[in-house]
């Protein structure tokens, strides 16, 4: 079994930390960081209508929406991409010369990012996806050349709030990172609904074959998790000749099955996230 994070790993983070956007994944990763030890007086959120589970963290010392911009450690820019040409000019006066900026923003490159922040900024593009809300996320970055090794190990901690870590050194690649793992659980969602209206179709009463669908590939999933073995070989312990997960297997992996249709999707997500970067 994977080990678990080390939850203590910002308890030396000097700060401060500048949070801009705090929605789901944002707070996500908030929320991450104070579990791993960030105090919260070293921390800053910038929101502006943040919702009541935000506003609470004040109490333990969050400083929400500062009147006065100062000098950050860091600063990770969680807001929708396409404010950004909004949002990300006007963090300018909180960048400093040793300021790391962490952007996880869908389609906005580092190119796009360094040309509206000062110039020498240390900056890292990064993709998680949306099992980060329970720390199950996996998340692929790559920085440019700014970025020092401290600054990337930095990143690094302030990512693994929300789960695993990945890192490119070719920021082309993000692309095919999105449609596989930042779409990703739109696909595994989508098959758990396919498998439940199947059931029905089947003569399963609609409520138990939804449960059928969403226990399977949820346990599916975490067997996949814990195990040392790869997919492919799961599946082959689980198929029997001739029965009847064979016989299934043989539509799914036939002409016209899962792995033509998962190449023709992963290259249109692909391609359509290379059109909203421009």
């Amino acid at each position: 079994m994977k080990k678990p994070a080390n939850p203590k790993t910002l308890a030396t983070f000097k700060g401060p930390l500048l949070l801009v956007g705090a929605g789901k994944m944002g707070q996500a990763m908030l929320d991450g960081w104070l579990a791993r030890g960030l105090a919260p007086k070293k921390s800053a959120v910038i929101d502006p209508q943040p919702a009541k589970t935000v506003k609470a963290l004040t109490r333990r010392g969050v400083a929400l929406n500062p009147k006065k911009a100062s000098e950050a450690a860091a600063i990770v820019i969680a807001v929708k991409p396409q404010t950004a040409p909004d949002v990300v000019p006007a963090l300018a006066a909180s960048v400093g010369k040793n300021t790391l900026v962490v952007s996880i923003m869908a389609g906005r490159t580092l190119d796009f990012l360094a040309e509206r922040l000062p110039k020498g900024t240390a900056i890292v593009r990064a993709m998680p996806n949306t099992p980060a809300a329970i720390g199950r996320g996996i998340t692929v970055a790559v920085g440019n050349k700014n970025v020092s090794a401290k600054q990337r190990k930095l990143a690094a901690d302030l990512l693994a709030a929300i789960g695993t870590v990945e890192w490119v050194t070719d920021e082309k690649l993000m692309d095919a990172v999105t449609a596989v793992s930042g779409s990703g659980p739109a696909y595994v969602f989508l098959l758990a609904e396919t498998m439940a209206q199947a059931g029905v179709a089947a003569g399963l009463p609609a409520p138990l074959a939804a449960k059928l669908a969403r226990e399977t590939v949820a346990g599916s999933g975490e067997l996949l998790h814990r195990s040392t073995l790869d997919a492919a070989t799961l599946r082959q312990n689980v198929t029997s000749p001739g029965g009847t997960t064979a016989a299934a297997l043989a539509v799914l992996m036939g002409p016209g099955g899962f792995e033509p249709l998962f190449e023709k999707a992963i290259a249109a997500a692909t391609q359509r996230g290379r059109e909203l970067a421009g």
